[in-house]
């Protein structure tokens, strides 16, 4: 401020010098002196902040690439796939481009602006001779940041490229996610049909076995019929099972940026028999500070620091406006005569403006930016929020199928020993065909609800590393292009 006085005083005059005294005295600022716009009063759980005794925070850059922990060729294949060709990812980084380009013009609006011109004009008054005028000439203009206007739209312009960034990494996290969890449901489908064929099989042995003895007078047509409908009932449920697995292949055909049906024989190539599962090992070791990386925290932290920046820069625009301006032109009647020095004209300019009377607009303006920033601030409290649900509801749905998936397991070891005992008793003749019937359909629920689980609980994982916002490489932070012309701002600090 005492540069900005200084300046004045020796190049406008004390009338000058008064204007601005008067300008500054109406514009003190109406911010708070001191403000944390990222100010959360949100409690994270006890468990993120301190750890069981013995146990290490796991490092948050684990969670890049997590599906590769699934030891599933084709599933790593696919998202990588999608995360380079899917059109939400190309999206957003579109619009991390135009966000940057935007930066730059807010950068270059700090800068002195050159113009050059150039015009050739003839003219006549009345009856007089015709007369040429030929000009040429550069003016330039500056508009020193004394207080900051521009600096703080360079600083919201900058807080919304940060936000588009972690736009970018949101869409990679969710479409990571979305083809994980439709490559296990795809893994999971496989499975069922492969039990369901398994069992099948079984049946068709049962029927065969109950045809002959019907022929030896041993069974009873109520059986043969039985064992018939049993055979037709599992028929009936394979075209469901695969026209649901081709639906997934068509969904994640469409996931990687291939037309449907692209992936059938990719994955005929890759089949395999289980559900992917994950290590174990991922519990609950990442500290409070994980969350932070969330893309969608991270971009509704910027998205306060661009509301407060703006703020800051509406109250900045009620302080005087400070301009320089230069030009210097050539005219001259003819046009060999622009050479000569004596046409060149010379002239320098400095002008304050300052505001006396706005019916209260520029104090509105500042209450409209204010309140803009308390709803970013709401925003970014809401996405903490959102966050720990987010993890707390993966680690309590990984929890119960955890316990479901053993006790299924326990459940279809037995029902398969029952079924296998029935088979072999029923050849002997030993127990009758509706025994035999009952421990197939067990089994088969039995199995079938555990391929279920299993499936679940692998894409509980997938939620629990989306929820961790996880599967993105943070790229190496890029530093704001700084203005050559800046200026440390008296005003704001």
């Amino acid at each position: 401020m005492p540069l900005l006085l200084t300046v004045l005083r020796q190049r406008l005059g004390r009338g000058a010098l008064a204007l601005a005294t008067a300008g500054l005295a109406g514009c003190a600022s109406l911010l708070p002196a001191d403000s944390d716009p990222l100010a959360v009063p949100v409690e994270v759980p006890s468990a993120w902040s301190a750890l069981p005794s013995g146990v290490q925070a796991r490092d948050s850059a684990e969670l890049s690439a997590w599906w590769d922990r699934f030891e599933d060729p084709l599933l790593s294949a696919w998202v990588g796939r999608a995360l380079a060709h899917h059109t939400s990812v190309r999206q957003a980084v579109a619009a991390l481009q135009q966000s940057r380009a935007q930066r730059d013009v807010a950068i270059a609006n700090q800068l002195p602006s050159v113009r050059a011109s150039g015009s050739a004009q003839r003219s006549q008054v009345g009856d007089g001779t015709p007369g040429n005028t030929f000009r040429a000439g550069f003016d330039a203009t500056w508009e020193p940041d004394v207080f900051g206007v521009r600096r703080q739209a360079s600083a919201a312009a900058d807080a919304d490229v940060q936000a588009a960034a972690a736009a970018v990494a949101q869409a990679r996290v969710s479409l990571a996610a979305e083809v994980a969890a439709n490559a296990i449901e795809l893994r999971g489908l496989e499975q069922r049909l492969r039990l369901s064929r398994d069992n099948l099989a079984k049946q068709e042995e049962s029927l065969q076995l109950t045809e002959w003895r019907v022929q030896a007078g041993l069974a009873s047509s109520l059986d043969l019929e039985q064992a018939r409908a049993a055979v037709e009932q599992t028929r009936a449920a394979l075209p469901a099972l695969e026209t649901s697995l081709q639906q997934a292949l068509n969904a994640l055909a469409v996931l990687t940026g291939q037309p449907p049906g692209a992936l059938v024989q990719e994955w005929r190539r890759g089949a395999r028999a289980d559900v992917p599962r994950p290590p174990t090992d991922l519990t609950l070791t990442f500290p409070a500070e994980t969350l932070r990386q969330r893309p969608d925290v991270q971009a509704a932290e910027q998205r306060v620091l661009a509301a407060w920046a703006r703020t800051r820069q509406a109250d900045a625009s009620r302080y005087p406006n400070l301009s320089l301006g230069g030009s210097l032109g050539l005219n001259a009647p003819r046009l060999g005569d622009l050479l000569d020095l004596s046409s060149l004209t010379r002239s320098v300019v400095a002008s304050v403006t300052a505001s006396l009377f706005d019916g209260g607009a520029a104090r509105a303006q500042v209450r409209a930016q204010a309140a803009a920033l308390e709803q970013a601030r709401l925003a970014h409290e809401a996405a903490v929020l959102n966050a720990l649900q987010d993890v707390e509801n993966a680690l309590v749905a990984l929890q119960g199928n955890r316990e479901r998936v053993a006790r299924l397991e326990a459940a279809a070891e037995a029902a398969g020993n029952a079924e296998l005992l029935a088979r072999q008793r029923y050849a002997s003749g030993l127990v009758d065909y509706r025994t035999l019937l009952d421990t197939q359909r067990t089994l088969l629920s039995t199995q079938t609800e555990l391929a279920a689980a299993r499936t679940s609980w692998s894409n509980d994982h997938v939620r629990l590393y989306k929820a961790l916002g996880g599967g993105w490489a943070a790229e190496p932070a890029e530093p704001p292009p700084q203005s050559p012309m800046t200026e440390p701002s008296a005003a704001q600090s």
